[in-house]
């Protein structure tokens, strides 16, 4: 089985080799990731310039290929599928970023984008996430990602999951034993705007744009907002909507299964 796991916070970021090494003995795991931050750049691609690679030799976790991209983190996904990987890819896992990917604000995040490259290429895609951008706890979305990543593989096309399948799933940022159960969700609202940063340097003005406005909008429960402010995992499917049946009973056993490798009754 071929793993491609890739991300937004770039090469070095700890979340990657966290989810690399979790998944290392499910299949061959190919890490292909920016060689910088690249959060908040969505699904936007490299058209107008060439894109250049790297080897990163050694790699952070030993028997694993990573390769450094001058590019965004869906040219990751396109340079690994179409030429970096030898073989076709069984699985794409884009995270686990530092930050919560959750509601509409999903479509400028860069870890979403890149697991949408998966699906285009009818790979099943998981984006996973942890909503803390500090003292982030990486081990419940390690383990979450593990179980998904074991019960895709182990499924059959036609077994239960819908193909292409595209899922962002975000964890709390809190130690397994305080999650109290894993949920089936869908898109909630946006939750940020962007705040503008006004500055001068002599006679030239410049702007910083910062993903900071909290709108703190009113949540429903069974969206994915409100399973985190409830220390619930979330797994939402994005297949169609992106818009697949977020209560089909196949991906219940998704959840089941992250619900037994964290021991939640």
């Amino acid at each position: 089985m071929n793993i491609l796991v890739t991300n937004d916070d770039g090469i070095n970021a700890q979340g990657l080799w966290t989810l690399a090494r979790a998944l290392q003995d499910l299949g061959a795991v190919t890490v292909v990731a920016p060689d910088r931050d690249q959060s908040g750049i969505g699904a936007a691609l490299t058209l107008q310039a060439v894109v250049r690679t790297r080897d990163v030799d050694p790699p952070p976790v030993k028997g694993i290929r990573a390769i450094a991209v001058e590019g965004t983190p869906a040219d990751c996904v396109i340079l690994a599928a179409e030429t970096l990987v030898s073989g076709p890819i069984d699985l794409v896992v884009s995270g686990i970023n530092q930050g919560s990917n959750l509601g509409l604000d999903i479509l400028v995040s860069g870890t979403v984008g890149a697991a949408l490259q998966g699906y285009f290429r009818m790979v099943p895609s998981i984006a996973i996430s942890v909503a803390s951008l500090t003292n982030v706890q990486f081990d419940a979305a390690a383990r979450t990602a593990r179980a998904m990543a074991q019960t895709l593989l182990n499924s059959t096309s036609g077994n239960g999951f819908p193909t292409p399948l595209l899922l962002n799933v975000n964890l709390p940022n809190v130690a397994p034993d305080c999650i109290k159960q894993v949920d089936i969700t869908r898109l909630g609202p946006r939750q940020f705007l962007e705040n503008v940063e006004r500055g001068t340097n002599g006679r030239a003005t410049h702007y910083w744009i910062k993903h900071n406005k909290n709108i703190n909008p009113a949540v429903a429960e069974g969206t994915d907002i409100w399973a985190l402010r409830n220390n619930h995992i979330s797994i939402t499917p994005l297949n169609g909507l992106f818009g697949a049946d977020e209560s089909a009973s196949e991906f219940q056993a998704l959840a089941d299964a992250v619900a037994s490798e964290l021991g939640i009754g």
